[in-house]
């Protein structure tokens, strides 16, 4: 089976504050080939971040499935520039907690 060659990665994450401990949540899917034949979904699940966190969840998760391969630690954006990845990245706050977590399930 040939390795998926990855076009666009359209990472889309939703945050949800929690007012009564002040942590961030988050949860996320990744699009790799949007509107192509070879698109896949992929979820990260409800977890603990802030801010860009997810962008670096994101890039792990694609690192441990084997989708990106880098032989020495390397920076999401960089990978993506030197494999020619066209990589789009959106979060929408204030989420109900809920919703957070459904985001992240399949």
């Amino acid at each position: 089976m040939a390795m998926l060659i990855i076009k666009t990665l359209d990472i889309s994450a939703k945050e949800w504050f929690d007012k009564v401990n002040g942590n961030s949540y988050f949860s996320a899917q990744i699009t790799i080939n949007y509107g192509m034949k070879t698109a896949k979904i992929i979820y990260l699940p409800f977890q603990y971040g802030y801010g860009d966190h997810f962008r670096d969840m994101a890039f792990k998760k694609l690192q441990e499935l084997g989708y990106i391969t880098a032989t020495e630690r390397i920076s999401y954006w960089r990978a993506y520039q030197e494999q020619n990845i066209i990589a789009r990245h959106t979060k929408q706050e204030k989420c109900l907690k809920r919703d957070v977590i459904a985001w992240g399930c399949e």
